[in-house]
């Protein structure tokens, strides 16, 4: 990084920010394989946060990849990139005082601990655990049938790994939760922790 950049301090402070808003920022970070439902379960909370009245953001995975993220492929190094490139617009998000909420497999414990590190006490870890064979059956988008037959390379939970959560913050065992009952989970924990204040709830 070159000595000439100097970080601007805005006129409008992060606090100042934040109050307005009337909650706590923090950073879901759900992660699961393919088809476990992240995007699901993301979109709900969202809107359930949003009928709060807080202020909201929620990054899906293929959305960022047409835009922020079309230059980048799926091998180990493209994936670490992807992952770097959300991690920093979540931070910018942060400070703006926004709850975001991001929708990627990011598949290595590595990379969700970069993530982490750059949101410090925002990051909350949001584990959608869903079985492959589960996975696999729902198949929505038709990737996984591709990737047994070869088509597709370096596919999550068939060619590529992915390093589940050892402790996440939250917990979805979606087998035994329906989508509702999932969203409701994440919820509870949010005005458990703070993030969202128990009168929002009233």
């Amino acid at each position: 990084m070159t000595n000439n950049i100097v970080w601007h301090n805005a006129a409008v402070s992060h606090n100042e920010r934040q109050g307005r808003n009337g909650h706590q920022p923090c950073l879901l970070w759900y992660t699961g394989l393919s088809g476990s439902g992240k995007s699901t379960i993301a979109n709900a909370v969202d809107r359930l946060l949003f009928d709060l009245g807080c202020h909201t953001y929620l990054l899906d995975g293929d959305n960022v990849r047409h835009g922020l993220n079309q230059d980048l492929g799926f091998d180990d190094a493209s994936r670490v990139e992807n992952i770097r490139r959300i991690a920093e617009v979540s931070r910018l998000m942060l400070d703006a005082g926004l709850i975001v909420g991001t929708a990627f497999i990011s598949p290595f414990i590595s990379d969700r601990a970069q993530a982490k590190a750059l949101a410090g006490d925002a990051f909350i870890e949001v584990f959608v655990d869903t079985p492959l064979s589960v996975c696999e059956q729902r198949d929505p988008k038709g990737l996984y049938k591709k990737a047994r037959a070869g088509e597709i390379a370096h596919f999550t939970g068939i060619s590529s790994p992915y390093q589940a959560p050892v402790a996440a913050d939250i917990h979805l065992k979606t087998a035994q939760l329906s989508i509702e009952q999932a969203a409701r989970q994440v919820l509870a924990y949010l005005q458990w922790c703070g993030v969202v204040p128990a009168r929002l709830a009233d």
